[in-house]
This record gives structure tokens, sequence and C-alpha cells, in this order.
């Protein structure tokens, strides 16, 4: 888990098999669950974009990273068809079923999601039995001739010579080399067909489910759309070919809207012997197969008798060539990245405490605190406050501490109307001097009339630059806490930052993942009766395949999960200039808290087994 996903280096750990493990009494009792517990549905959009494109969306992505080329052309054409139709106000969306199978049969896990676009249910949002392609269903094995490796079954979908298929027990994949229809060869079967085909080894029974993979038709017409006369962006040439003149040419690109105009310097001579003619000029700028560039139209005004080398036509081709190409780039460039004034970095400022101070993030709050050791700042969780059962607790923080709401990674739409009341009902309660934001928009869920609030800026902001620093300055943030995925030489460059105080995390276990999604709810304990295992004192676990454990923390606030790393991070700061220095406690007990608060105080880095210096000494 050290390999950082929002930095580029996705390792795809949500791609592997895990078992929910719940500790009850510090013992491991019993499985939940287990599959592909955190492998999501691929998202597919396509009904929603009509609504995105007139809430104002200018640019769609499309995740094709490790996915094959001919995922990418279907995919992509698929969407620019639909896209285009949408931009259309004359014409009707609608999508039609032939594209819908082609998305299923490219690729798919367990079907399709619209993500949050529109829906609350999250449960549905991971498939846990599969983790690649499920494809499209084929049928169920009707008859099956182990000896011969025949299998029979009725079409539930056209099937081709040159198709690949798996089945549900069997994850090999095989390819269609021949298809029976009694017991006569066809190329083709359609819906409903009796079929068989051979060849076909492993565990397989009559009654298992059978999928279609790959589509040989759908990969030849993919692979024919970028091939490379496919992908060809069509010029128009205007040339101007006169007697004692430069040579002047137009090209135009329809695709890009883009024109150049250019003057080449050279006078054509008089022909002494066979003159050029316009068949030759074009079958000269027709030579641009190592382009991406073809000339569909030509409109040349030449004299007569004039004389060109052939050496000057390819010349004249290859220069418009280049600076359409230009012209086109340019037309991509960002035009207001000249009004950014980076005026960093900041001058160097001084720590204004001896030592740096501590702020301190509980996030379980069920045992004894009214022994904690003193720290400057004390950030509580926000669910934490909805509980009666924790009042007294955060009573006594309130009354003795630096008291900090802290805010959670995602707030769901439903739940931001019952957050702010949360929020103020807390504040009117509780003696509370700041939140800690984990991202902007909660900016608008606090009290606008209270300024003495403080505000926190978490490291889920992703602080990895001076520019970034400025910008939450200007935003009122009293400090912000520097990212952890940056090295040491990303951290001293932070240093130097304009808030009034800077923050470090100097121990806990990072947060590896956060999710809209809630890892219990699709236990047998949970399924029915949601939030059952929140409420409860236990401990949750994911274990993976090298027996790794990484606790999982829900909120039935926000219904999302935290998954934590496995390791705890603790770093060196005493080359650091920062003014706070930050502690994560997830399960520690209080005296291993104020073993480490103690550590902490007398500038030392907290040692211990299973611990790590997290991206410190690394090159990110």
């Amino acid at each position: 888990m050290d390999v950082l996903g929002n930095r580029g280096k996705c390792a795809q750990t949500c791609r592997l098999p895990y078992e929910l493990i719940e500790e009850n009494q510090n013992k491991l009792t019993s499985k939940l669950d287990k599959g592909y517990l955190l492998s999501t549905r691929d998202l597919c959009s396509l009904e929603y974009l009509p609504m995105l494109i007139d809430a104002g969306v200018t640019s769609f992505k499309i995740e094709g990273r490790m996915k094959s080329p001919e995922y990418v052309a279907t995919v992509t054409k698929i969407y620019r068809k639909y896209i285009d139709l949408a931009l259309d106000k004359t014409k009707k969306y609608k999508i039609e079923n032939s594209d819908k199978i082609k998305l299923m049969q490219v690729f798919n896990r367990g079907g399709f999601s619209d993500g949050h676009l529109n829906s609350s249910e999250n449960r549905k949002l991971v498939f846990k039995e599969k983790q690649n392609n499920m494809g499209l269903y084929l049928g169920k094995i009707s008859k099956y001739n182990k000896n011969k490796g025949i299998v029979t079954l009725a079409a539930q979908t056209d099937l081709s010579v040159g198709d690949s298929i798996t089945f549900e027990k069997e994850p090999t994949k095989y390819m269609i080399s021949e298809l029976l229809d009694k017991n006569q060869n066809i190329k083709k079967a359609s819906f409903n067909q009796i079929v068989s085909f051979g060849r076909m080894k492993g565990n397989i029974n009559v009654g298992d489910k059978v999928y279609k993979i790959a589509d040989k038709n759908l990969s030849d017409e993919a692979k024919n759309s970028y091939s490379k006369e496919n992908i060809k962006n069509k010029l128009d040439c205007n040339l101007e070919i006169k007697q004692n003149q430069k040579i002047k040419g137009q090209i135009y690109c329809k695709q890009f809207n883009c024109k150049i105009n250019y003057v080449y310097d050279y006078i054509p001579d008089i022909a002494q012997n066979a003159s050029i003619t316009k068949e030759t000029i074009i079958s000269k700028f027709n030579k641009t197969q190592d382009t991406e560039f073809e000339f569909e139209n030509f409109d040349i005004s030449l004299d007569d008798n004039l004389f060109i080398p052939v050496s000057v036509l390819n010349d004249i081709r290859r220069t418009g060539i280049n600076m359409i190409r230009e012209k086109i780039i340019q037309s991509f460039k960002h035009t207001d990245s000249q009004n950014l004034k980076l005026d960093m970095p900041f001058s160097e400022k001084s720590n204004k405490y001896n030592k740096p101070q501590i702020s301190l993030l509980l996030n379980d709050l069920n045992q004894d605190f009214s022994k904690l050791e003193k720290v400057d700042k004390l950030y509580i969780p926000l669910k934490y406050f909805i509980n009666d059962k924790y009042h007294n607790t955060l009573k006594y923080f309130s009354d003795n501490f630096n008291l900090y709401i802290y805010m959670p990674t995602i707030i769901r739409k439903p739940k931001i109307e019952p957050s702010k009341k949360i929020i103020e009902k807390t504040i009117n309660e509780f003696n509370i001097k700041g939140f800690v934001i984990s991202n902007l928009s909660q900016l608008k869920l606090l009290p606008q009339n209270n300024k003495s609030l403080n505000i926190v800026g978490n490291y889920t902001l992703n602080l990895y630059n001076t520019f970034s620093a400025k910008s939450l300055k200007n935003l009122n943030f009293e400090a912000v806490t520097i990212s952890p995925e940056l090295d040491e030489n990303g951290i001293l460059d932070l240093c130097n930052n304009p808030f009034e105080h800077n923050e470090l995390m100097v121990y806990g276990k990072i947060p590896v993942m956060t999710m809209n999604y809630c890892v219990l709810g699709k236990s047998n304990k949970c399924y029915k009766d949601c939030k059952k295992l929140c409420n409860s004192n236990n401990k949750y676990f994911l274990k993976d395949r090298m027996g790794f454990l990484f606790r999982v923390v829900p909120d039935n606030l926000q219904t999302i999960s935290t998954i934590y790393n496995t390791k705890t991070t603790s770093i060196d700061f005493d080359n650091f200039n920062v003014d706070f220095v930050r502690i994560d406690i997830l399960d520690e007990n209080i005296d291993e808290i104020n073993n480490i608060i103690n550590t902490v105080k007398n500038g030392k880095r907290f040692e211990g087994k299973d611990f790590t210096n997290g991206n410190l000494r690394r090159e990110i």
C-alpha cells in the first residue's frame, strides 16, 4: 500500500480479493464476507450526457488505462456518437440497444453502474464475484461431452467463429474455432439457436453459465477504425503559382477549423522542356503516408509553361503540413496562463514556538480519556457529535482542550442539511475552536457569521506546492496539513508557507482508500439491518491474499468507509520548520497514546514494530 494511486501509480489493489473480518474483544472472531470487495463496476454515463452537457461540462474523460486498443476505440466511438447527438437539439436523444451491447461486450464487471450520478444505492457499485471482464451472458450448458470436450447450449446472444468464451467455474479463455448446429458447420449462431462447440477442458458441468468475453467482428471493426488510413485529418489546399512570383499556399483543416497562409521562398523557372502540371503537383502533395494528414481538395492556380523541381514541391508540402500541425497544437493551449502570477516561493519564516505544538486526531472514542496528556489542538470526527453516548467525553474535551470538529472526506448530498444542523447544535453546546476541512465544498457548511472559528485544511486537500498553499491562504485558512504523500524535499519546500501555522502529520495510520460506499453493507449481518455493524464496538478488517489486515472504519453518518494502511507511518520531523506536528490515533489505547504524545513532545520519532517512514525517503 505504498504505491500512490493519487499520483498516477495505482497498483490496482481494489481489484484484488479480500476477506471481511470481525474482531470482538481483541480476537478475530468471524468472516463476514469474501470476494472482490473493493472492485467497482465500470461507470457508464451515456444516459446522462445531455444532463451533464446542460450542466456545463465541456470535456468528458474516458478511462482507458490498462485496456486494449479495441476497448479505447469502441468506447470512444460510441461516446463521440452520443455527445454529438446530445448537442443536436433537433433530434431526440435515444440510446440504441446495439451500442449498449457493444459496451457490455468490450468490457464490463457484472454490468455497469451510474456511479453517484443518480443513485443513492451504493451497494450496487461493487461487484464482488469477479474483478475482470464479465462479457455477455451466452447461456447455460444443456449438454457436455466430456470425452470430446463438446459443449451444447441455446445461445442468448450472437456467437461467431473467432469469438472467445469463458465458463462460470473455469476461468480459462477459449476461442471458438468451430460452431456446429446439428453436426453441421456454421459461421454464426443467432439468439436462441442451439449450437455446439468443442475442445473445451476443465471444470465444466451441465447447468454452468457460459459468457462471451470477446467478439471477433466487434474487435475487427475497432481495429479498422484506428488503422493508419482511417485516422488521417483531411486538408484542403489552395496554391497560387505565378511567373516571377513566390509560391503562395493556403491549407485548411476543417476538423480543427484551422487555417494557415504562407509564402514559399521560391520563384518558378520557365520550363526548358516539360512544364509542371496540376496532376504532378497533386501527386506530390498526396505523399503524406508518414503524417497524420491527407489532402482531400485542391484549388491550384497555375501559369502555363513553368518548371518546379520535385524536391521543391516536396518541401512546399512538408512546410505547409508542419505549419498547420503547429497551428492546431497552439489552438489547444490555454490562453489564461499569462495572467497567472507565481510570486513563489514565500519568504522564509521563523517558527513562533521553540518546538512544534501538537495536534491530535482521535478516530475512536470508545475508551476513557480522562487521563489524556495535554495537546494544543484536539480533532474529533463529526460523527461522534450526533451520538449521546459520547456526550460526557466531548464535554470533557471541550472544557480542557482546543476542540476542533474533524470533517469527513465525503459528505453526500442527502447528508448536507443534517450535517449543517449537527454543526450548529455542536457549536451551541460545546466550546468549539474550529474545523478541519477535508474538501473545499465543506466551507459552505460552516456558520458564516462566526469569524472566531479557525479553519485547518486536512491533508486530503492534497497540498503539494506553494501555489496551492497561497490559494488556501486566500480562503482564510488558519493552517493546512502538508500532504503525507510528499518526500523530504517536497515537505521542505512547503515549510515556508504563508499560513499562521503549518502542520505535518508525524504519526498515524494513513487512509489508503476512502469510499462513498460501505464495505460492511453487503455482509449478511448488515444487508437487512443497515448500521448494525457500525453501531457495535467491534472492529473490522480487510484481509488480503498475503494475510495483511487493513482496518475498516465505517461512518454511519455519511455511509462511507475508510480503509487504513496495515503499517503505521512515523517520521523524523526535527529538520522541518513546522508549527504543529499531528498525531493520528486509530486503535491505540490510552497508555500508548500518552507515550506517543510524550515522545513527540521531546522532538523524537516514535518507533515500533511494523512502522514505516512513508514516502519521506522516496522520490515521488
